[in-house]
């Protein structure tokens, strides 16, 4: 009879989760990314039209509000992992998130939230403070919304398909690919429709759809709550590493076993956060093996976690502690792909955008052509490349996600590279007309030069991004997802604040006696972009060869997994995961 009610348990629980789940979350992203990209990829024209913000503080004010929107995952991933659970944590972020629209919404929509309107030929009048702080406290909650958002809605999809199922093991994988090209079509529709109606319609509109859509993504989610897979939170994941760095250090001057199965396991305390497989000891960084040295006055029954940790949380603080080299390879290519949203966007302002006679690609825009690329890469690379690298490699992603990084960080190389040699070819076309000192006169080269460097761009998001968000996921200890997670966002935050750091210390330096600069505020036809796009390449191509190393001397994290017959010998229950 027992058996019996297990087994109907475990079927009732089956039927919760997988493909079906997938619109409810998917709506929640497309939303979130909807009101982030269609301000944000048009913000620099916001800031410096709307409020009359100078060129480099609007590109600095941009890159800092990205990267707090990406820092802040760091908190949402930690309430959701130790304490709130992913579901309750999105919905709670998706509210914040609305309020934050709405207080945009209102901020554009009322005239005395923004300085007045001014021509191009008079000095305009900045935004003074109460219109700044109603801007930024507007940021800071949409930060906030996202910070409880980013982490939690790509790792309660990934929660939705049972690992230990062979069959859904494999959708898991393909998932990250789809939640990606989902994350890019909602762009995609951002950077087209929503800065059409912004730049022609009014800013009213522009920012009210996504607020409605916004509000509309969580009642949709909090629909589909019969059908989630819900796992319950582990406890604070950095209270556990915490725990073992103090149990380490307390016995230090221990001489450290000879034999590692000496070491202190419990798996019934490792239970709740060891459900998908237990680590396996590695040789590696031996000093935090002393946390799960027993000694006379340790209670092993029941521990005090402050002074000895089982060997799967000494693990888990290794697993965390190698990935932090590869997490920092991927910063720069996020400092280069920042770039768009601000130097070429002004590039593209100053050019030839018609299409017609009567029709003209709005500046920001200009996205689209790297999302674009983007979705027909990332279509490719899971329907062709995928199938065909299997029968080769026979993996089941096809090649590892360390492989697929490395292509994204080659591309974006290119991508640098070659946006120098544009913007050469722009300004030339400016003195050739004599518009070398008439910033805001439309110079008679095509916008469609710019194509290359988006292009290429989004074919490095593609590869990279998508691989360090599956490198995050499979590398990162179970308990850790939503954390994991954070950390692919902490990327694109630091990434983003060494591009502010950039081109603070490039502007401050590069600035001459008679005025000229590498990246002038009101006339980017008198500066050197070029230089600042070359500076960038070099710093990536030192990256890259730094990104070869560490993928050279990286170690998988070992793991146990226990197989559908518990009676079965552990030792086949062992698996690496460099397996995918």
């Amino acid at each position: 009879m027992e058996k019996m009610e297990k087994d109907n348990h475990v079927h009732a629980t089956r039927k919760k989760g997988g493909l079906r789940t997938m619109p409810f979350i998917f709506a929640n992203e497309i939303c979130e990314k909807l009101a982030v990209v269609g301000f944000n990829a048009n913000m620099v024209s916001y800031l410096t039209s709307q409020m009359h913000m100078p060129l480099t503080q609007a590109a600095n004010t941009v890159t800092n509000f990205g990267g707090t929107a990406s820092l802040t995952p760091l908190l949402g991933a930690f309430m959701a992992d130790a304490y709130a659970g992913r579901f309750w944590t999105i919905t709670i972020a998706s509210i914040i998130y609305t309020v934050g629209m709405i207080s945009l919404t209102v901020s554009a929509v009322l005239p005395k939230l923004r300085p007045p309107p001014c021509d191009y030929n008079q000095v305009c009048q900045e935004a003074d403070g109460g219109q700044l702080a109603i801007l930024y406290i507007s940021l800071l909650l949409g930060a906030l919304g996202s910070g409880g958002i980013r982490p939690c809605v790509v790792a309660f999809g990934a929660d939705q398909f049972d690992e230990s199922d062979p069959k859904q093991n494999t959708k898991t994988w393909s998932y990250f690919n789809w939640y990606y090209f989902v994350m890019g079509f909602s762009i995609l529709i951002a950077v087209t429709v929503l800065v059409y109606i912004q730049d022609n319609i009014g800013w009213g509109w522009g920012l009210g759809i996504p607020t409605i859509a916004m509000f509309l993504s969580v009642v949709t989610f909090l629909i589909g709550y019969p059908l989630y897979r819900n796992l319950d939170p582990a406890g604070s994941p950095f209270t556990r590493l915490i725990q073992v760095i103090v149990a380490a250090y307390k016995k230090r001057k221990i001489p450290m076993v000879s034999d590692p199965s000496l070491l202190y396991q419990n798996d019934e305390l490792d239970a709740p956060i060891s459900m998908g497989g237990k680590l396996l000891h590695t040789k590696h960084m031996q000093f935090f093996d002393k946390a799960a040295i027993v000694v006379d006055q340790d209670e092993v029954k029941s521990p005090n976690l402050w002074r000895i940790s089982t060997v799967h949380r000494v693990e888990e603080l290794k697993s965390v502690i190698r990935m932090g080299p590869i997490w920092a390879s991927g910063i720069l290519l996020i400092t280069a792909y920042s770039q768009q949203n601000t130097f070429s966007l002004s590039q593209a302002k100053t050019m030839n955008r018609h299409l017609t006679k009567s029709f003209e690609i709005p500046a920001a825009s200009m996205s689209v052509f790297t999302m674009v690329p983007m979705l027909l890469t990332i279509a490719f690379y899971d329907r062709v490349f995928i199938p065909l690298a299997r029968k080769v490699t026979g993996l089941d992603r096809g090649i590892t996600f360390l492989h697929r990084m490395g292509i994204g960080f080659v591309i974006s190389v290119l991508a640098t590279f070659v946006a120098g040699f544009v913007e050469l070819k722009r300004k030339k076309a400016a003195v050739d007309h004599g518009l070398v000192n008439q910033s805001q006169s439309i110079i008679p080269i095509s916008v469609f030069w710019l194509v290359p460097q988006y292009s290429l761009h989004g074919m490095a998001e593609a590869f990279m991004s998508i691989g360090h968000l599956e490198f995050f996921y499979d590398q990162a200890p179970e308990s850790m997802r939503s954390t994991a997670a954070a950390l692919f966002w902490t990327a694109i935050s630091a990434g983003n604040y060494l591009s502010t750091l950039l081109v603070s210390l490039v502007h401050k330096f590069s600035a001459g006696t008679n005025g000229s600069n590498w990246l002038p505020d009101n006339n980017l036809n008198k500066g050197k972009l070029e230089n600042f796009y070359w500076l960038i390449t070099l710093l990536q191509v030192a990256n890259l060869i730094y990104y070869l190393w560490c993928a050279k001397i990286y170690t998988f994290k070992p793991i146990q997994v226990k197989g559908k017959d518990e009676a079965e010998s552990e030792g086949k229950g062992v698996e690496l995961a460099n397996r995918v």
